[in-house]
């Protein structure tokens, strides 16, 4: 098919004009998706369902772990044992005040960690 009749193609599908600047090649493609899906009935009730709810509604919670002021956190890093004490304003480490965990981690293995997993919150963390 040509554009134009790849363009009155979807105007007949959808009801509505096709989108301004779409190629052929993904016109072609939506619309052999859409006949597809048509002519099998769609999507079974199950996937469709699944696809309208949020996407964390039915997984379990984890709580959070709660630092409070006061904490202390120890890890050993290549025969290195860093201590980050807990406040009201962030971490402190080194005698540095950071924001975040993320950050003081990134700093001790010089790549990206998630904070929490590698001082062991949450149980992941590994040398």
């Amino acid at each position: 098919m040509d554009r134009a009749a790849l363009l009155a193609a979807w105007s007949k599908t959808f009801g509505s004009p096709a989108p301004k600047g779409i190629s052929r090649t993904f016109l072609r493609r939506f619309l052999a998706y859409e006949v597809q899906a048509q002519q099998s009935g769609h999507l079974p009730k199950a996937v469709a369902t699944a696809l309208m709810r949020p996407a964390n509604e039915g997984r379990p919670k984890i709580p959070a772990p709660s630092l409070k002021p006061g904490g202390r956190l120890l890890r050993e890093w290549n025969g290195v044992t860093h201590v980050v004490d807990v406040t009201d304003g962030g971490f402190v480490w080194k005698g540095e005040t950071w924001r975040s965990l993320s950050a003081i981690a990134r700093e001790i293995t010089g790549a990206h960690w998630s904070g929490p997993r590698f001082f062991g919150l949450n149980g992941k963390a590994k040398s």
